[in-house]
């Protein structure tokens, strides 16, 4: 009898608290009202005296839209409104009967970069349609970018809608809707012909929901009204540049670090709060375009704070290694003495019955033996490298040479379109497409070279028994460049740290403040062009330290072109901008993750790169540039992980031929040329195409021949495989400095589609015929 007992589990068990009917009711609606305090708190610090102005972008998504006639509505749509306009080209329009601000800002047609820079600290966004197409391929691009980047909330508008005839109407309005509802399904359109349908716009934008984006919610920003660049004499290349704006979202500190998209990252020399120059209780000073400067008597500059050298955050953005690190000490008299002894020692191996010499070499019965090894391998890794490069690319010279083809060009073709080509991006373009076809109908096989053994050919490559089960260290054989890497104990727990970091003091969400940025390249103001946006950002803590970043991208379908492994690209990676060559490799669930030569199209891919560490969720843009400078959208995707473990490895596949089958033994050639190489790489188990697996029983002879044991009958037209793997990282070619690319004029993406598929065709006829 247990009277009196209660069961440990009872006991520990946590009690949960039931409510009942009424309580549940309650606690819903305090939930709702929670939510709702928070999206009108949200909605209140915008547009409003205190708040900084919403902030418009409009975009016109077709060549023929008047983009100044509707920003000409705008302003005029309200005779109380204050209108002013800035030498940065944002309009701001103060609207008295709304009791909020509008600030509009409109990227010149064709100018991506301005386009990008200026939607990521954009509230709203006009998107402006032709009643004649709606949307041509340039604004279908644009949106393209701008739904990968992270849009916020989007409006539509049409000019010139009322002033067709009644018949025309209705299959206009149709075909625009049909358009829209690709890639916004539910939003409508507004007509935007008269005063009262401008005025009718503005509510709509000053009142609708705001959309978040992670990558500006949690850092502090501002979009420059004014720009000033001092420097302390004319031989310096570096200044201090003034940044004059309304701060956004959060607040920003002096000791903190700040980033201007496609030049790098910087400190701040002091924070200075000057008055609102467009605030809403101001009197209408005329017509846009005329001096907005207020007077010496108005305006004040007040010093917010002034950043202090013991607490401000370094620019430190890689590890400084210590060379010495990992040194042996010189070796003491005793330590050689008994060195000396245990090398006069005989060696006795216990080998089984029937091994052979070179299978007894295999056997390890002493630790020296592994360190020699080691060190050896240590001591040629330099040349190796070296070797293997050479080798690989003599090897695809060598493919190369099998389909090689000549172009001519007729003489008599019109000279100013020779001008516009480069003859040596298409011959290059021409070799990526052989090497991308060969690398899909042969996946990773590689020719043995006949002038070099292959034991020092691949003499950084493994076997492995299974890819998904076989274990690899991940801090084996790491390059030098890892250790001027960071490398996070626990990611997770380091985000969640600093995202619940709280920033006491400094400038506050709303205020007009310049800010005081030290050392900024001199080439800063030569390329700025006004009418540019310029776009500062707050750095969160560890921000601008450099680790491996893995981003999760696929490419795109309108893109036919081949990119290869290590090729350079522009990543645009939430608020950064920065080129780096990646390594692209497939995206799976194992420990080990292969590595594809190409960007492979309809696939997930990840791409690995040294760059800053930065927190996910972050949306990631690719591009290429093109030999006349223009940028192409090559992939888009989202940032994975920060991760330095993530192993990437290599396959190289070797191939023979089976010679004679007897039943499950097979004689192979051309794998290999020498007998020396069959016995280094005996060990490594065999595949073949149709399923089969093996292994090298022995050599024949002394030219490359082997007889081979299959679990089964081989065919004659079958192929006998070997997969080899080495570990590969990235190269360490980060660069933060972009150039802007010129503005497109002109763009078709089906002409471009078209040329690129009767090329590859071509192309493909040559190589095969």
């Amino acid at each position: 009898m247990s009277i009196g007992k209660v069961n440990v589990k009872v006991l520990t068990k946590k009690k949960k608290s039931s409510l009942n009917r009424a309580d549940r009711r309650h606690q819903a609606s305090q939930i709702r009202k929670t939510k709702r305090d928070e999206v009108l708190a949200k909605k209140r610090g915008r547009g409003g005296q205190g708040a900084p102005p919403h902030f418009v972008v409009i975009l016109k998504l077709h060549k023929d839209v008047d983009i100044s006639s509707v920003l000409s509505l705008l302003k005029t749509c309200d005779e109380e409104a204050t209108v002013n306009l800035n030498e940065q080209g944002i309009c701001h329009i103060s609207i008295p009967r709304f009791k909020q601000r509008v600030s509009i800002y409109t990227p010149e047609y064709g100018n991506m970069h301005a386009l990008l820079d200026a939607v990521k600290v954009a509230d709203s966004l006009l998107c402006l349609l032709s009643t004649d197409g709606g949307i041509d391929d340039f604004g279908d691009y644009c949106l393209t970018c701008l739904c990968a980047q992270g849009i916020p909330a989007v409006n539509f508008g049409v000019q010139g809608l009322k002033l067709m005839p009644h018949k025309k109407q209705s299959d206009v309005k149709k075909s625009i809707q049909k358009r829209i509802d690709k890639r916004f399904p539910g939003d409508k359109y507004h007509s935007i012909d008269s005063t009262q349908d401008a005025l009718l716009m503005l509510r709509l934008i000053t009142n609708q929901k705001l959309r978040p984006i992670f990558n500006r919610e949690y850092r502090p920003h501002l979009l420059a009204e004014d720009i000033q660049f001092e420097l302390p004499n004319e031989e310096s290349e570096l200044g201090t540049l003034k940044v004059s704006g309304y701060l956004r979202c959060q607040n920003l500190s002096v000791n903190s670090l700040v980033h201007i998209p496609g030049w790098g990252d910087f400190q701040m020399l002091q924070i200075d709060a000057a008055k609102d120059p467009y605030t809403q209780n101001q009197k209408t000073r005329g017509i846009a375009g005329q001096d907005t400067e207020m007077s010496e008597s108005e305006g004040y500059v007040t010093v917010l704070d002034k950043a202090n050298p013991s607490q401000q955050e370094s620019l430190e953005s890689e590890n400084v290694p210590d060379p010495m690190e990992g040194e042996q000490t010189w070796p003491t008299d005793e330590e050689l003495a008994e060195a000396d002894k245990n090398a006069k020692k005989k060696v006795v191996k216990k080998v089984p019955k029937g091994t052979s010499e070179y299978q007894a070499s295999w056997i390890v019965d002493s630790d020296d033996d592994n360190d020699s090894q080691l060190d050896e391998e240590s001591d040629e890794d330099d040349d190796e490298m070296q070797g293997v490069d050479e080798v690989e690319s003599a090897d695809n010279e060598s493919d190369n040479e099998e389909f090689e083809t000549l172009t001519v060009t007729e003489a008599d073709e019109d000279a100013q379109y020779d001008e516009t080509m480069d003859l040596d991006e298409e011959k290059n373009m021409l070799k990526k497409i052989k090497e991308e076809r060969l690398h899909v109908m042969f996946p990773d096989e590689v020719d043995t070279p006949m002038e070099r053994t292959a034991r020092e050919r691949f003499s950084r490559y493994r076997g492995l028994k299974s890819f998904r089960t076989s274990p690899w260290d991940p801090k084996e054989n790491l390059p030098l460049d890892y250790a001027r890497i960071f490398q996070f104990a626990n990611f997770r727990q380091t985000k969640k740290r600093v995202m619940n970091i709280e920033s006491d003091g400094g400038a506050l969400p709303g205020w007009y403040i310049t800010v005081h940025i030290a050392n900024v390249p001199k080439e800063f103001m030569e390329s700025y062009k006004p009418g540019n946006p310029v776009v500062v950002f707050g750095l969160l803590k560890h921000e601008q330290k450099i680790s491996v970043l893995n981003f999760m991208i696929k490419k795109n379908s309108f893109y036919t072109k081949p990119i290869k492994s290590k090729e350079r690209l522009i990543f645009h990676v939430g608020y950064r901008r920065f080129t780096a060559c990646p390594v692209f490799s497939q995206h799976t669930n194992g420990s080990k993750h292969k590595l594809d030569r190409f960007l492979p199209a309809d696939t997930v891919t990840m791409a690995t790169v040294y760059a800053p560490t930065m927190f996910p969720p972050a949306s990631v843009l690719v591009f290429k540039e093109t030999y006349s400078g223009e940028h192409e959208l090559v992939a888009t995707g989202s940032l994975h992980s920060v991760n330095p473990n993530r192993i990437v490895t290599k396959r190289t596949v070797l191939s023979g031929l089976p010679f004679k089958i007897n039943k499950r033994s097979a004689v192979v050639r051309f794998m290999f040329f020498n007998r020396e190489d069959i016995d280094w790489f005996k060990p490594v188990e065999l595949r073949t195409k149709w399923g089969k697996r093996g292994h090298i029983k022995e050599p024949l002879g002394t030219h490359g021949h082997m007889k081979c044991v299959f679990d089964g009958q081989l065919k004659s037209q079958d192929t006998v495989l070997m997969n080899l793997y080495k570990r590969v990282f990235p190269k360490w070619t980060y660069n933060p400095h972009v150039n802007a690319p010129p503005v497109i004029n002109e763009f078709s993406l089906d002409t471009m589609e078209t040329e690129e598929d009767e090329e590859e065709e071509g192309t493909a006829y040559q190589m095969f015929e």
